[in-house]
């Protein structure tokens, strides 16, 4: 029985864990305190250390995402004046059998080239209905009987969006006269 109870007296004398046993002069408790400090002051230039390398790898990311966004922009819209030009091919008559076969190619050429654009992100601006400046290009006004002056009345050439910013503005004739825009 007394080794039990000298056991339970030597183990009320350590420290339990968790507990800091106090210094036991006061130059030692000057060195903890420095020592926290330090130790304090590491973590600190740590954390700020982790935060400034997450935020450099956002604006990295951001900055590899906004150069590839230009790049596509401008073959995108290279691309587009090809599509143009195929279209105006399309728009050719055709009187031949080899003129028809010829513009069958051009038409399945055509149809390739705009799914492409299409699975880049490339929609048409619709092209009928009112003209919206920021999206149509005002190329001229016509009078038309009939038609409410600001009504697209024909497109000069399509216009269209990619991921719903303007890649290339439509050109259209509106209705209506150059004189009914004039400030009196």
């Amino acid at each position: 029985m007394k080794r039990h109870e000298a056991r339970d007296s030597a183990d009320s004398d350590a420290p339990t864990e968790g507990t800091v046993e106090s210094p036991a002069t006061p130059a030692a408790a000057a060195d903890l305190e420095a020592v926290v400090r330090e130790r304090d002051e590491y973590l600190a230039s740590w954390k700020r250390a982790a935060a400034d390398y997450q935020n450099l790898r956002r604006r990295l990311q951001s900055d590899l995402e906004s150069a590839v966004a230009r790049q596509k922009t401008g073959i995108l819209a290279d691309l587009l004046l090809v599509l143009d030009y195929l279209d105006m091919a399309l728009a050719t008559p055709v009187a031949t059998e080899e003129g028809r076969n010829l513009h069958a190619g051009v038409e399945a050429t055509r149809t390739a080239l705009f799914g492409v654009l299409e699975r880049e992100g490339v929609r048409p601006i619709p092209d009928t209905g009112s003209f919206d400046p920021a999206v149509h290009e005002c190329v001229t006004r016509v009078e038309v009987e009939g038609v409410e002056p600001g009504t697209i009345v024909e497109v000069m050439r399509r216009g269209y969006l990619l991921e719903g910013r303007i890649l290339r503005p439509a050109q259209v004739k509106v209705a209506g006269s150059d004189e009914s825009e004039k400030p009196v």
